[in-house]
């Protein structure tokens, strides 16, 4: 997969994407995994399809988050079946990695790099060409005056623009967003918003946790409930 806005390349002219298309992005039954000793997910079944956006709407404490780490490969599966991108979650946990990209509560940037520093890290993960990197950072708002700004001295919206340029260079298949339109002024929001249906036209499988439910539930194209550590609803095809 290209950034989006390159030279047309996407994910559907991926021979391996292709191949994997036929499988479902996640596939989790009765998935049990615990924060300490308590269970943050207590028997979950879920599965999502490629280029599909879906949105987890639930309370705090329902288990999203776990959901997404869970997903990323960060936390150990500690019942249940799991699969993420062709990968079983119980025995290749690491295999997942490089085929996901995670955005939290934090943006997981360095302070004291630059905006092009910082994208540039998470673009040789991958080994993202110098176009890719740049075609990244223009899709966010974050090139020119801004690409040479220490981190450190933007504001929360900035930060959070580098942070999806990053996620965009690291092409990841399964995108795993975490409150994502936090910090984001409107004109930022709707960005992202077409930033994201164009990535899963072009292929990529979006799961999203959040709490601005308008904005959400107008951009997935599934929601699927979690509520005490559980799928209650939409989480079969």
């Amino acid at each position: 997969m290209t950034a989006i806005g390159n030279d047309g390349d996407d994910l559907a002219s991926d021979p391996d994407v292709t191949a994997a298309s036929s499988q479902p992005v996640i596939e989790l039954v009765d998935v049990v995994a615990t924060l300490g000793r308590f269970p943050a997910l207590s028997g979950a079944t879920m599965r999502v399809d490629t280029g599909e956006i879906v949105l987890l709407r639930g309370p705090n404490g329902a288990g999203k988050t776990t959901l997404l780490r869970l997903c990323a490969g960060l936390l150990p599966l500690v019942r249940g079946d799991a699969k993420v991108v062709g990968h079983d979650l119980a025995t290749d946990r690491e295999g997942v990695r490089p085929h996901v990209g995670l955005l939290g509560h934090q943006n997981g940037l360095y302070a004291d790099l630059t905006v092009v520093e910082n994208v540039r890290f998470w673009g040789a993960t991958v080994g993202a060409s110098t176009d890719e990197i740049a075609a990244a950072m223009e899709r966010m708002g974050v090139a020119d005056r801004l690409a040479d700004v220490p981190v450190r001295l933007l504001s929360a919206g900035q930060k959070r623009r580098t942070a999806l340029a990053g996620l965009l260079a690291r092409r990841a298949r399964l995108w795993l967003l975490d409150e994502p339109h936090s910090g984001l002024d409107q004109r930022g929001r709707d960005e992202l918003d077409a930033t994201l249906r164009q990535a899963a036209a072009a292929g990529a499988t979006i799961l999203v946790a959040s709490h601005e439910l308008d904005r959400a539930e107008s951009l997935a194209t599934r929601i699927v409930d979690v509520v005490a550590g559980q799928v209650a609803s939409g989480g079969a095809r």
